[in-house]
């Protein structure tokens, strides 16, 4: 599918030594949110989040980065996998409506985001990965797959531990004996880091970025044995 994309922005490239010497996380300002764009973007190791009242294209100099073997469950996270539902793809747009919730602080996802990352999972590059208990969608997140990339965006819980729920989920779909996935999280944040996501360098997520586009992408079905053992 990717084949058939065509790119109309010429980004800057974060594996130029030049700008990776900036230190700047913010490498570019503008473009649009076209899934060509998208794409492309992505592949280069870029995602867009607005900067002010523009476009911002960012590589975080330290990237958050989850190690499919490197997954910390508690014991309470146990317990409440065991207590929901996993489906995959069933409600993107709920899911996303969840994470631009205007009740939550730091809110990014406008209309334009939302319209953008639905095209994108029309076109089976973005995806959900949601926790539902007796029939209501209680958590979930969504990002975007390209090759063996999984780039996360968001996650959101209505119920305690859900989000952190489907992000096992994610981790059990993606882990499927291919070695090289990446699941690429944008920043560690204490909350993340709970659940054992580390921060590397951008140089050393770009050659894991490389190695993972040369893979196939995984199949986005729900984990066939729930809850996970591991």
């Amino acid at each position: 599918m990717s084949g058939s994309l065509r790119v109309v922005w010429n980004f800057p490239d974060p594996r130029d030594p030049a700008l990776d010497a900036e230190l700047d996380d913010l490498v570019a300002l503008g473009a649009d949110l076209a899934p060509e764009t998208l794409v492309a973007a992505y592949r280069l190791g870029l995602f867009p989040m607005p900067e002010g009242r523009r476009l911002g294209w960012w590589c975080p100099v330290e990237r958050g980065v989850l190690p499919l073997d490197g997954l910390r469950m508690s014991r309470s996270l146990r317990q409440a996998c065991a207590h929901v539902e996993i489906r995959v793809d069933s409600a993107f747009e709920a899911v996303m409506a969840g994470c631009a919730s205007p009740d939550r602080s730091g809110g990014w996802i406008d209309d334009s985001i939302t319209a953008a990352y639905t095209e994108l999972h029309r076109l089976g590059f973005a995806h959900s990965v949601e926790a539902w208990s007796d029939g209501e969608l209680v958590g979930g997140l969504y990002g975007v797959s390209v090759d063996g990339l999984f780039a996360g965006e968001s996650m959101f819980h209505r119920r305690r531990d859900a989000s952190k729920v489907a992000l096992v989920a994610l981790v059990d779909l993606l882990d499927d004996g291919m070695p090289g996935r990446l699941l690429d999280v944008q920043w560690e944040t204490p909350h993340l880091a709970s659940l054992g996501v580390v921060s590397i360098p951008r140089a050393d997520y770009l050659r894991r970025l490389d190695a993972a586009l040369g893979l196939p992408a995984p199949r986005f079905t729900p984990p066939a044995d729930w809850p996970p053992s591991r």
